[in-house]
């Protein structure tokens, strides 16, 4: 996350019920200034009207304290077969390119994807770097009329579905066998076809409103991604996008499970797709004071927990799992590569783009994806984390992460985005998939650029060179602006 100035200009009240107050009409009264929840206020009582509202103009307010849930025993992980959620095909579009094992070796090696940016002249920005996919190819993938028109968001997206589903022998031949009514596809995008929205933009300002393309707003909307998906496959189950900015991914992977749980579908393909890397949307993120600006080294921009980073690197991609019933693969004898056992996803209530301090929203994500998974927190021995390299969220999430682990003596943390600069609305899909290579292999991959390491950070964050380390359960985090947190869970499949 990054800091942004917010507005002073207003402020207003909001009510919340008071559970702890010896009063049973108590309630605790938040203050804002701007988007920033700054104080609270006890109120009685005799203070409540009926309908619950009350006034809150001309008195001194203090800080509010946000209260944890209490720790509640982990239930038995799901053993129906239809409720159990595998994952048989993973697919991805990446700085590292468009195949799976290349894209973990090539994290395994400690590779940076991060490189000047070429796509459009970027000598006049500050931030002249990012994790930029080069000489990308959608071949047998997509038509070469589509391809011409299409925003790299969507083409990233098809590419990123179509291998997932070849991944999991579901070829357009078997699929024409299947029941496509409950196969259902949902990849999401934080930011949806952002140049086919600044050309649009231009051509308007430049040449007028006859000018713009026709395609202008179907590239730009965020569930083109998934609609194009299911219109060159003819899967007609559940079929939308969400977008919460770079917690789309996992939040989507959550949806996805639980349409499966509910009977609505046997197959959900599922990730995030995103393509930020155009004048518009590194200036943007140059503007929220969000990025790096270490252009005399792009590859050591990215560190996470280390205490000379300055922002993040923006990058860019797709990642997309075959999600599936454990009845249904097995059913067709498919391949089972890991097993999604819960997630959850929470808000931090908090501001747009920084941070809880105390972690709560986090803290309470990880605890509620454990609780669905049936998982323990001594079970986790591995955290994907969401490790941006900005100053004030990877303390954030540390921070979190050790409300919940109280023991991290085993624990193994890294940051993918140390590699690959954070795609945003796809760094979750691509991170699921660094997940469960690591979960196959029994190899992670390194957090580059662990130089000078922040004293609070205690666990072993695999720095700058890989380990074999067995992983038992895994989760992956990711959070976005407007302090939206998904976490989701996965482990080795056990019949």
């Amino acid at each position: 996350m990054a800091a942004i100035a917010g507005g002073t200009g207003c402020s207003a009240g909001l009510v919340f019920k008071n559970k702890e107050s010896s009063c049973s009409n108590g309630v605790s009264v938040l203050q804002f200034n701007g988007i920033r929840a700054v104080e609270n206020k006890q109120v009685g009582s005799a203070g409540c009207k009926p309908n619950g509202f009350l006034s809150t103009s001309g008195s001194k307010f203090r800080r509010i304290k946000a209260m944890s849930s209490p720790t509640v025993s982990a239930p038995k992980r799901e053993t129906d077969p239809k409720k159990r959620i595998v994952i048989t095909g993973m697919g991805v579009v990446s700085v590292f390119g468009n195949d799976i094992d290349t894209f973990y070796n090539k994290l395994l090696e400690g590779e940076s994807g991060v490189t000047p940016i070429d796509r459009f002249d970027a000598s006049s920005f500050s931030v002249r770097f990012a994790g930029q996919i080069h000489n990308f190819s959608c071949e047998g993938y997509i038509d070469g009329k589509n391809d011409r028109r299409l925003d790299d968001a969507w083409r990233y997206c098809l590419v990123a579905g179509k291998k997932a589903l070849v991944d999991a022998k579901l070829g357009p031949e078997v699929l024409e066998t299947m029941d496509k009514t409950k196969i259902g596809v949902l990849v999401g995008s934080g930011m949806g076809g952002l140049t086919a929205f600044s050309s649009g933009v231009e051509a308007l300002i430049e040449s007028g409103y006859r000018k713009i393309s026709p395609f202008l707003i179907p590239y730009t909307i965020t569930n083109m991604g998934s609609a194009l998906l299911a219109i060159d496959t003819g899967l007609m189950g559940p079929n939308y996008s969400i977008s919460t900015a770079c917690a789309t991914a996992n939040y989507c992977f959550f949806a996805a499970a639980s349409h499966i749980r509910r009977g609505e579908a046997d197959i959900i393909v599922a990730g995030g797709t995103e393509a930020p890397v155009n004048g518009v949307g590194v200036g943007g993120f140059i503007a929220c004071r969000a990025l790096s600006q270490r252009n005399s080294e792009p590859h050591k921009a990215s560190r996470p927990w280390d205490k000379d980073r300055d922002g993040f690197v923006l990058g860019e991609g797709a990642g997309v799992l075959i999600m599936e019933s454990l009845e249904h693969a097995t059913k067709r004898g498919a391949n089972i590569i890991a097993e999604y056992l819960g997630g959850a996803v929470t808000c931090d209530a908090y501001h747009m783009t920084d941070p809880r301090k105390d972690g709560l929203g986090v803290s309470s994500c990880i605890t509620m994806a454990l609780e669905e998974a049936g998982v323990s927190p001594e079970e986790v021995n591995y955290v994907n984390a969401h490790a941006t390299s900005t100053p004030a969220g990877d303390l954030a999430e540390i921070n979190a992460i050790k409300m919940v682990f109280k023991n991290t003596s085993e624990m193994k943390m890294n940051g993918t985005k140390s590699m690959t600069g954070h795609a945003l609305g796809a760094a979750g899909g691509l991170e699921a998939i660094a997940t469960i290579k690591a979960i196959n292999t029994g190899w992670l991959h390194p957090t580059l650029n662990q130089c000078n390491l922040e004293s609070d950070v205690t666990i072993d964050t695999v720095p700058n060179v890989k380990k074999e380390h067995e992983v038992h359960v895994a989760i992956s985090n990711s959070f976005g602006f407007g302090g939206h947190n998904g976490v989701v869970v996965f482990a080795p499949f056990k019949p």
